[in-house]
């Protein structure tokens, strides 16, 4: 296709920052968005490359997720340009458009590698595949006691000159950090990344509920994974998860696999957090997109089934979660709307990690990461800054 061509989706409905056009029609040219309206409204252009469909395709804002680990045999643990770059190229069939690249807790080598490799990457990514938009801090800086499947010989306390000898490897890329803010120096850790626009969030921490207030007073404004890694609510100890029920200061992580929470956990953090303030995220490992069978997982063999990531003894071990399904899981659980579908897999996390301006919503200026779903919300065409990244085969 000619590079100064424009790209139209003409004839579907199209979720738009402030409407939903029913027979709408958008517009991409140079990696950008340069027209939305109502199908009558379109006034064809030379070199326009017009994709006619019908209104039971939906065009969505791509999802931005802010906490996977690996994909397709890749984890950004690796630390290789080669495993971001298979993620990069796989996320667009689920209709994920940006991530942020999450480390795991490792030796402080091995996550130091992993950064160097992904702020390097970052700098240097094309425009063909899903973008890293930064990197997502996971451990080792967490609370011994709600480990999960992180490794408990390499957790550490929360340090403030090592997280700043980090940043400076990753080329000042980390965006986002999953702490327990009650550990020894969590307060200032929390403090310093919010100094820094880093976002402090809380996970794999035992802190209660005024300890997670303490951390809202010092900078926190997010929870990772919603109920998974954290003091759990209780009528004379709310906890973690009290608190993120609570308090509007925080976005909260969601994994709606329907078995890291039941689906009546979900309907229930929904109901009570609501697509203002939910982000979903797969948390996914490198065996999505792969066949059943044991797999790594920071050094440890994870034993996967058609739904189910865990380590030897039974512990749940990230997910194999696709974000397309995240979506259709969430619709059935809570009966929310796509509306608040494209809240929370895009607008939410856009606004979370400051991209807003660019990301998040379909809106004429901003970047043209761009997913269409047929009627059965599967993905059918997905486009990374305006090149078309993913198609459905017949």
């Amino acid at each position: 296709m000619d590079t100064h061509s424009s790209i139209i989706i003409y004839n579907v409905t199209v979720y738009s920052e402030n409407q939903t056009l029913k027979n709408g029609y958008i517009k991409l040219t140079n990696k950008k968005i340069t027209e939305i309206g109502e199908t009558h409204q379109y006034v064809r252009q030379p070199n326009d490359h017009v994709i006619e469909l019908s209104p039971s395709y939906k065009v969505i804002p791509g999802a931005i997720d802010v906490h996977i680990h690996g994909v397709n045999n890749a984890d950004a643990m690796d630390g290789t340009a080669e495993a971001l770059k298979t993620m990069a190229r796989t996320l667009p069939k689920e209709g994920t458009t940006s991530f942020l690249a999450t480390t795991m807790t490792q030796s402080n080598e091995a996550v130091e590698k992993a950064l160097r490799n992904a702020g390097a990457y970052i700098e240097e990514q094309t425009d063909a595949d899903a973008e890293v938009v930064g990197i997502h801090l996971e451990g080792p800086f967490i609370s011994p006691k709600r480990a999960g499947a992180q490794p408990p010989t390499h957790i550490q306390d929360p340090n403030v000159s090592l997280f700043q000898e980090w940043q400076k490897a990753a080329g000042g890329h980390i965006k986002l950090v999953t702490l327990a803010p009650e550990q020894p120096n969590g307060l200032a850790l929390t403090s310093y990344l919010k100094e820094t626009n880093v976002v402090a969030s809380i996970g794999h921490s035992d802190s209660t509920y005024d300890q997670v207030g303490e951390a809202i007073e010092a900078g926190a404004s997010h929870i990772t994974h919603l109920y998974n890694g954290m003091r759990g609510l209780h009528h004379r100890e709310p906890g973690v998860l009290g608190a993120a029920y609570l308090r509007d200061e925080l976005f909260v992580e969601l994994i709606t696999d329907g078995i890291h929470c039941r689906p009546e956990m979900i309907k229930l953090a929904y109901d009570q957090i609501t697509s203002e303030r939910m982000i979903l995220i797969t948390d996914s490992l490198r065996a999505k997109w792969l066949k059943n069978g044991t797999y790594d997982l920071g050094g440890q063999p994870v034993h996967v089934n058609d739904t189910t990531a865990t380590l030897a003894d039974g512990t749940l071990a990230g997910s194999i979660l696709k974000m397309n399904d995240a979506i259709k899981n969430t619709m059935s659980f809570t009966n929310c709307s796509l509306e608040d579908i494209v809240k929370m897999t895009a607008e939410n996390p856009a606004k979370q990690l400051n991209l807003f301006d660019k990301k998040g919503t379909l809106k004429v200026g901003k970047d043209a990461d761009i997913v269409v779903l047929n009627e059965n919300l599967d993905v059918e065409m997905t486009f990374c800054r305006g090149t078309l990244s993913f198609q459905k085969e017949d």
